[in-house]
């Protein structure tokens, strides 16, 4: 058997909110021709940033995440607003969360933060050579402190449970995967 895509039969917005929408499809299974409901929640991409000094100290943050109600260790990241481009999220998050600039911007690749629900991505890049240029400038629903750690210190950051992120942990792969330590 061929694996097939699923037949979209209707689609309809049911619910929008701040930072995202929930729309409803209905799609028949091209293997049985039975029709199901699928639950989306439509949001804008994403991004995030590993922010590194030029003696390769990572800039990472901490902040309160109502949905598991603690306090976690990440990157900077947010949503790509619609007049920005990925890599112009990137700087501004960087900016906002952290007070620093970067002199270069990489791509370290694309994710799909859950494909069977939601229908937006996550753009993950490596600042080089970061410098704090200011204060952070966040939004009233942030608390965030600003902490450097050097970048070999991360595996075991991770490995103790301290991130637990999942597109950090995605972000974090993507760099060693491109960096490998030799």
């Amino acid at each position: 058997m061929t694996l097939k895509p699923w037949n979209l039969i209707s689609s309809r917005k049911d619910h929008s909110f701040r930072i995202f929408d929930l729309r409803t499809d209905r799609a028949m299974s091209p293997r049985t021709n039975q029709a199901h409901d699928f639950y989306i929640l439509e949001s804008s991409d994403w991004v995030n940033v590993i922010p590194m000094t030029a003696d390769e100290r990572v800039v990472l943050i901490r902040q309160y995440r109502h949905g598991i109600q603690e306090i976690t260790l990440e990157i900077p990241g947010g949503i790509v607003e619609n007049r920005d481009t990925p890599e112009q999220a990137a700087r501004r998050e960087l900016m906002e969360e952290t007070g620093y600039r970067e002199s270069d911007m990489v791509s370290l690749g694309v994710v799909h933060p859950n494909p069977a629900f939601l229908n937006n991505r996550c753009h993950t890049f490596l600042a080089r050579d970061v410098v704090r240029m200011g204060d952070q400038l966040q939004d009233e629903k942030e608390d965030i402190e600003v902490l450097l750690k050097p970048i070999d210190d991360i595996p075991g950051l991770i490995r103790e449970g301290l991130i637990t992120h999942s597109l950090v942990l995605a972000a974090f792969y993507r760099y060693y995967m491109e960096y490998p330590k030799e």
